[in-house]
Formats: structure tokens, C-alpha cells, sequence
């Protein structure tokens, strides 16, 4: 459940309040995350000739290659109750007419707590039975202060001046603890364990100090020019570097303002514009620059444990966008839309880069290298049908990507399946590339792809896998984007619907050696193995079944595959009550409706979904396009009630 309201309150001619708040309440019935067998995505590794349940109705273990998930439903438990505070208030006071001075504070509370049980049937069996509770309480509050100045000269010049500061901190909490050894499947919390087995308790905290000012200008409401500066410090850099200066401005120019143009019947909107600004980011874990120990037991003594290696060197990444625009409108606005050019070049690159083994640590923050990002952004809303009962309106919006590394003086990073690698796309796949199947003796095919003396990759296969070289292999990026979507009015209905596709990524199924892997292990096999080699002349891309024997399981772009899609979005229906209704109650507005989330998916990816990925890449910004028995977007269907008081 939710609830919300709003309050804007003049006090006086000079003053003014205003406050916003929301209080919601969730509860959730989770399932295992996608590396446990308690999940029900691994299912499909069992064996279809086991059954799902036995002749007494109960979850079947007898036999199953894995556990059976269903078991965990019918003899464990894991709820979940996030509670939820957002409260925003303001502030206002007019100076002066030409100024005034605001104070904003804004508080955000999420409390979520978590209760796991799994009974004596379950995987927890040897131990009768396991529990743990989680509780995870986060705190954000932020305040804004500032001046805005506003003059107009001979209504001509228009001035606007906005100086001040922010300061933001979010703070985290969390105690666990677990337990064995329950003398009944019916008391499922801690305090029934026999043995307390784990237990914790952390904390972290990160902060923000901004600092602004920004100033617009405008010359006949057609000359448009604003600038801005913030110097931003956050707590998550080293101590000399935790301060960026991020100045940016624009102009504009309203063609359409101009006497050539001003009273043309097709043109209503015309406008060219530019800009370019420098923006931050700090989305690093929070103690990311320092060197850290956390408390150990080494053979039952207090010790301490070295955690992170420090790097007091760790700053900002930087971005640098330039734009060019033009904003349109044609007849009365009927039709407007956008068209816009940008690149942005990042320097200072913020990557978890791994570390060998051999060094104790597994990676270290840090500021690496620079990229670009550059395309092509396009938007056009039409209205389609307007009159007195019935309004039909399109937005359509597409998008380009192009990325590209332009330097890495360390050299490439790999990190399992992806690289960085200067001149490729971050995070690109970097695999060896399968070739097939050989027709003669059903070995899987790999390409060699060494360099030739000209530079060239040799493209001669062999059924070695040690002796393929990996290679880029694709990216884990879409190159093109886009999305409409229809608003219907008719009457008191209303009726809306977005379509939005990707094309050009690609996903890596981590899982692909177990489901599609030629009976190398017991696990069910997806359909297309009924197409393995089995004579010699057989052209087929899958290698002959060898039951515990490696024929082309290992990690190559055989289990690699373009994950273009396109998706029905959002649906939405609902129903405003005539006023004629509703003023007997002395309400606004009343709206019923009902709404749905990732209804349908067109695509040719063969996987569970083309918008899945695996949640257990830790920390590494790196491995990104990954998927592993990965949940898909669940399909989401709502029943709501809007009253406006």
C-alpha cells in the first residue's frame, strides 16, 4: 500500500510553504538468486523423466539431479517488508520582487527487512533446518539553499540568476544473523536454532557538497544564452582530489521569432541550439580511495584483517558533452519533434580493474583511461486526431551509441569474459570464436585466429582449444535504441501503450555448458542438441554428444548471441468519474486503473530473455552482457485507484 500528499501553503505576500510526503509499504516473497538451485530458472536442469512431485503431492527428491526448488516453496519460506518514507519540504521567501531566497529539505527512509527459512525437507536437511534475518535500514536526507534573481529590462532583455549550495548524505545499516538445527519445521525463526552459525553488522555513510550558480539570459525570448558552474566534493576520493569544477553553457536562437518566419502558417516551432558542459561521476563504492582492515578470528583470537587496497589518488571521472539541436513544431504544433547530435568524451575512467591472484587482493579502483560516446538522437510527437471526444497522440523517440576506449596507457583489462581494450567498445566480449562442428569425426571447431605477418587473423580452425586466441567478439551495448508510444483519449477513457526495442547487443549465456552442452553433463538439454553430429558428413553446428568428455564446452561465442528485441512496454487503461459524480463526494478527480509491465517480447534470442543479467558480478563494472539462469523483467500487472482531494 501507498499513500501520498502534497501541501503548498502561502503564508504571507512574502512567504511561502510547501511540503511533500509518501509513505508506502511492500512485501515481497523472494526466491534464490541466479548461482542456487533453489531458483526456480534452474529447473530446466533437471531431468524431465523426474517428476516434479511425488503420488502424495509432496516435492520429489528421490532421484532429481538437483534439488528440486519446489521444495523450498512447500517446506521453507523468505519474506521480505520494505517500508518506505520520502518527505520533501520548502521554504520560500521573496526578498525583494526581483528576489527571493528558498531552503529546501528532503528526507528518504527505506527499511527493509528480510526472514529466510528452509525446513528439514529442504537442501538444509543435514542440518534440520536453516534461518536467517536481515535487516537493512538506509537513511538519505539532503538540503538545498539558494538565491534566484530575476529582471526584466524594457521587455525586451530577460535575466535570471540562481547561486547557492547542497549537501547530501546517505547513510546504511545492516545486522544478519543465521542459524541451524530447528526442533520443528513450525517455529521458523532465529530464536528457535539450536546453533547461532553467522552473524554481522556494518555501516556506511557517503556525503555530498555542491556548490552553484547558473545565470540565464534572453534577448526577445528568440537569443537565448545560459551558463552554469557547480565544484562538487564527495567523500568517496582520496583527500587532495575529492573537489571537481563542472562549468557548462548553451545558446539558443527561435528562428521562428524572427519576421521572416513569425506569422508562417506551417512553421510554428524553429530552433537551433548548442552546448557543452562538463559533468562528474563518483559511482564508486564509498571508501573506494582508502586502505581498509575489517575484524577476523585467526584460530580463535580477535585479529585484523587487511580488505582494500588504498589509492589516495582516486578522482572524479569527467565528462565533457557537446550538443547540437534543433527543436521544430509544425502546423499549430501538431507535429514537433527534436533532432540532436552529441559527444561526450570521458577522461578519468572509473573502473574496478582486476589484480592476479598472486597480489592477495582481487582488484583496485581506479582512474584509467578515457572514451568517447557519440550518436544521433531523434524525436517526433504527432497529434494524430483531436476533437471534442476523442484525442489520439504518438511519440516516437530513436537513439544511436557509438563507443569507443581512445586511450588506456595500462594496457588492456580483461575480466573474465570482457575487455577493455583502447580503440574497442568498453566491456566488449572478449572470446574465443567457434567455428563448428568437423563433419569427419564431430570435434568442436575453434578459429585460430593468430595474426598473419600482415596483420590479418588466421582463420584456420582446430579442435585444440589452447591454441585459439580470443578475440573481440561483439559488445554488450545497443547501438540503436528507440520506442513510440499512443495515447488514446476518448471521453472518460483513457488508453496508453509504448513499444521499445534495442538492437545491436549482444549477450553471453554463462549457463550455455551445462544447457546446451552435448551431454558433457547430466543436466537437460535444450532442443537444438537433437541436431548433434552423429555420422561422419554431418554439417551441423553442435558437436557429437560425449557423456563427461569436453567437445566444445568451453567459454567461446558459441554460446554468445545477438540480443536485439523488441518489447511491448507498458499498457495502460483507465477511467476518470465525471465530475458530475464525484462533486457529490466534494473530490477532484477520481481515476480507476489498470496497468501492465513487460506484457510481449519479439525477438530471435533463444534465452530466457534478452534483457537478463546475472546478479553475482560482484563488484566489477567491468563483466557487463552476462547472463547465468538469469531471471527475465517479471511481467507486472496493477490494479490502481487516483483520488485528487
Amino acid at each position: 500500500y501507498s499513500f501520498r500528499g502534497n501541501l503548498d501553503h502561502k503564508i504571507s505576500d512574502k512567504l511561502r510553504f510547501g511540503l511533500n510526503t509518501s509513505i508506502s509499504k511492500t512485501q515481497i516473497s523472494r526466491i534464490g538468486t541466479d548461482n542456487s538451485f533453489a531458483t526456480p530458472l534452474q529447473a530446466i536442469a533437471q531431468s524431465p523423466l523426474s517428476p516434479a512431485y511425488t503420488d502424495a503431492g509432496i516435492p520429489n527428491t528421490d532421484g532429481t539431479l538437483y534439488y528440486n526448488f519446489l521444495m523450498q516453496e512447500y517446506n521453507g519460506s523468505w519474506k521480505v517488508n520494505i517500508f518506505k518514507t520520502i518527505m520533501n519540504t520548502f521554504l520560500e521567501y521573496q526578498i525583494v520582487p526581483s528576489l527571493k531566497f528558498r531552503s529546501e529539505f528532503g528526507y528518504d527512509n527505506n527499511a527493509q527487512t528480510e526472514e529466510y527459512f528452509a525446513g528439514s525437507l529442504t537442501e538444509s536437511a543435514s542440518t534440520n533446518g536453516y534461518a536467517d534475518a536481515n535487516s537493512i535500514q538506509s537513511d538519505k536526507y539532503s538540503i538545498n539553499n539558494y538565491f534566484t534573481y530575476t529582471k526584466s529590462f524594457n521587455d525586451k532583455y530577460d535575466f535570471e540568476f540562481v547561486g547557492g549550495m547542497s549537501f547530501e548524505e546517505s547513510a546504511r545499516k545492516r545486522q544478519y544473523v543465521s542459524g541451524t538445527g530447528f526442533p520443528s519445521d513450525d517455529l521458523q525463526t532465529v530464536e528457535s536454532a539450536s546453533e547461532i552459525t553467522g552473524g554481522l553488522s556494518s555501516r556506511t555513510k557517503y556525503n555530498f557538497l555542491s556548490y552553484f550558480g547558473r545565470t540565464t539570459f534572453s534577448i526577445l525570448d528568440k537569443y537565448l544564452f545560459k551558463a552554469s558552474m557547480r565544484y562538487d566534493g564527495s567523500s568517496r576520493f582520496g583527500a587532495s582530489s575529492r573537489y571537481g569544477l563542472f562549468p557548462a553553457g548553451s545558446v539558443g536562437w527561435v528562428i521562428s521569432e524572427e519576421d521572416f518566419l513569425k506569422d508562417n502558417g506551417t512553421i510554428s516551432l524553429l530552433k537551433l541550439r548548442s552546448s557543452i558542459g562538463v559533468t562528474g561521476n563518483a559511482g564508486i563504492d564509498n571508501f573506494a580511495s582508502l586502505g581498509l582492515s575489517k575484524g577476523a578470528a585467526y584460530d580463535k583470537n580477535a585479529a585484523i584483517s587487511l580488505y582494500q587496497l588504498p589509492n589516495q589518488d582516486l578522482k572524479w571521472e569527467k565528462t565533457t558533452q557537446i550538443d547540437f539541436g534543433l527543436d521544430f513544431g509544425l502546423f499549430n504544433n501538431r507535429v514537433t519533434g527534436e533532432i540532436d547530435y552529441y559527444e561526450k568524451k570521458t577522461n578519468d575512467l572509473l573502473l574496478n580493474e582486476p589484480l592476479p591472484g598472486t597480489s592477495g587482493w582481487s582488484s583496485l579502483t581506479r582512474n584509467v583511461g578515457s572514451m568517447t560516446n557519440k550518436g544521433l538522437e531523434f524525436v517526433l510527437n504527432t497529434t494524430n486526431v483531436k476533437n471534442e471526444n476523442l484525442t489520439w497522440k504518438t511519440s516516437l523517440n530513436l537513439a544511436s551509441l557509438k563507443n569507443e576506449v581512445t586511450k588506456l596507457p595500462g594496457g588492456d583489462i580483461v575480466d573474465e569474459r570482457n575487455i577493455v581494450r583502447e580503440g574497442e567498445t568498453i566491456s566488449s566480449f572478449y572470446l574465443v570464436e567457434y567455428a563448428g562442428v568437423d563433419p569427419a569425426n564431430g570435434d568442436a571447431l575453434f578459429y585460430l585466429n593468430t595474426k598473419n605477418t600482415d596483420g590479418t587473423l588466421n582463420k584456420t580452425t582446430t579442435n585444440n582449444y589452447n591454441l585459439a586466441q580470443r578475440t573481440i567478439l561483439g559488445s554488450p551495448y545497443p547501438t540503436l535504441m528507440g520506442g513510440v508510444t499512443n495515447t488514446i483519449l476518448y471521453k472518460n477513457l483513457d488508453l496508453s501503450f509504448t513499444f521499445q526495442g534495442e538492437f545491436g547487443a549482444s549477450l553471453y549465456n554463462e549457463g550455455g555448458k551445462f544447457q546446451s552442452g552435448n551431454a558433457r553433463y547430466e543436466d537437460n538439454q535444450t532442443v537444438d542438441q537433437l541436431d548433434r553430429w552423429q555420422k561422419p558428413g554431418d554439417i551441423t553446428m553442435v558437436p557429437q554428444a560425449r557423456m563427461y568428455s569436453t567437445n566444445g564446452q568451453q567459454a567461446s561465442s558459441r554460446y554468445l548471441e545477438k540480443s536485439d528485441f523488441v518489447r511491448l512496454r507498458n499498457v495502460s487503461l483507465g477511467y476518470t468519474f465525471p465530475k458530475s459524480v464525484i462533486q457529490k463526494l466534494n473530490l477532484d478527480r477520481v481515476r480507476i486503473y489498470m496497468t501492465g509491465l513487460n506484457l510481449l517480447t519479439f525477438t530471435k534470442y533463444t534465452g530466457y530473455d534478452p534483457e537478463s543479467s546475472y546478479d553475482n558480478n560482484g563488484n566489477s563494472n567491468i563483466r557487463k552482457g552476462i547472463t547465468f539462469y538469469s531471471a527475465p523483467p517479471a511481467k507486472t500487472f496493477t490494479i490502481g485507484l487516483n483520488i485528487d482531494l
